[in-house]
């Protein structure tokens, strides 16, 4: 899974995407904060490998991207629009391989820009970026190497306040900044840094109008922020080995950045902090029963602007789901399967 696969539809609805063996699932809300549906299978009845890239526009669809086998020994990504979450999704369609043909070459990412248009990304063979880009009056551009060397194979994709899209990856020893200079532009490689992130940790979101955070974990185990132009901050200890999940909210009249991750102990883990104030420090705390070493989480906003954490196990499909209280602080709700 790559993006926020617990998402906010444009009709208050909140839903989640799932992986099966062969097919994307979609779980929803009947209603903003109500009883939620079971799980539904999206994109039509083409079978697809077990992975999945999500983004969301600022009209709220949602834009799905996975791998779908073709011949022996061969894949090519697909992409599915879904509008609302209680909706069928569009049906796969094919949109090529980085390479014009191969196998799997990295997991995909996607990021949506302010007209709407969705922006795949995913590591090349010869171990660059390549992109693909949706056209202002349909379908799809053609594919472009963005260029980049021996990038490992998780990449996280975000659309800026200004509606730009921009990616980030990493490589051996040094972490890689894609943007787009104008909208609609091609993202051109704009800063290499030299400094070590673990594989598959990389997590993007936008932070301030003219600012992107990179969430990363370093060599030494520390959860840092890294924000173009400037060093990365260390910003606590990384409670777990995967990703964090991070979202941008209000809390007690404050901008805060609040963080998301499975633990190594197996519970979901939260820290929050003033938006981009590393310095200002932050602390884990625990919530939640212990979950499987698989579990992921992912944090989203409801109709009334109350913060929703999701953990899910890909293995199980095991959902789990709290609120923040009508309260002052972080209070959560019990944790509960939807």
């Amino acid at each position: 899974m790559n993006g926020d696969w617990l998402i906010r539809g444009r009709d208050g609805r909140l839903s989640a995407y799932l992986l099966s063996e062969a097919a994307v699932r979609c779980r929803a809300e009947r209603g903003p904060g109500g009883p939620w549906d079971a799980a539904r299978t999206v994109g039509g009845d083409q079978r697809v490998h077990p992975v999945l890239a999500v983004g969301q526009g600022p009209d709220g669809y949602a834009h799905l991207v996975s791998w779908r086998p073709t011949v022996t020994g061969e894949s090519g990504l697909v992409h599915s629009t879904h509008f609302r979450p209680r909706l069928a999704a569009l049906d796969w369609n094919p949109i090529g391989h980085p390479d014009k043909k191969g196998d799997r070459t990295g997991t995909p990412a996607v990021a949506v820009d302010a007209e709407g248009r969705a922006h795949v990304f995913v590591r090349n063979k010869g171990g660059g970026v390549s992109m693909v880009a949706q056209k202002e009056k349909g379908g799809w551009g053609p594919w472009r190497d963005l260029k980049g060397r021996d990038v490992h194979k998780d990449l996280a994709a975000v659309t800026g306040e200004s509606g730009r899209v921009e990616l980030y990856a990493a490589g051996p020893g040094r972490l890689l900044h894609w943007r787009q200079e104008e909208p609609g532009e091609q993202p051109v490689l704009a800063e290499e840094l030299e400094t070590p992130a673990r594989p598959g940790t990389l997590y993007a979101l936008a932070t301030s109008a003219r600012s992107t955070t990179l969430f990363f974990t370093d060599d030494s185990g520390d959860l840092c922020a890294w924000r173009p132009g400037a060093k990365p901050a260390p910003l606590l200890a990384s409670a777990g080995p995967g990703p964090v999940s991070a979202i941008r909210c209000e809390l007690d009249g404050h901008d805060c950045t609040l963080v998301g991750q499975r633990s190594a102990s197996g519970r979901v883990v939260f820290a929050a902090y003033p938006t981009e104030q590393e310095s200002a420090g932050a602390w884990w705390a625990e919530s939640g029963p212990q979950l499987p070493a698989d579990a992921r989480v992912s944090l989203a906003e409801d109709e009334d602007g109350r913060v929703v954490a999701a953990s899910l196990s890909p293995a199980s499909g095991d959902l789990l789901l709290t609120r923040r209280k009508a309260e002052p602080g972080l209070a959560l709700e019990a944790w509960r399967r939807p």
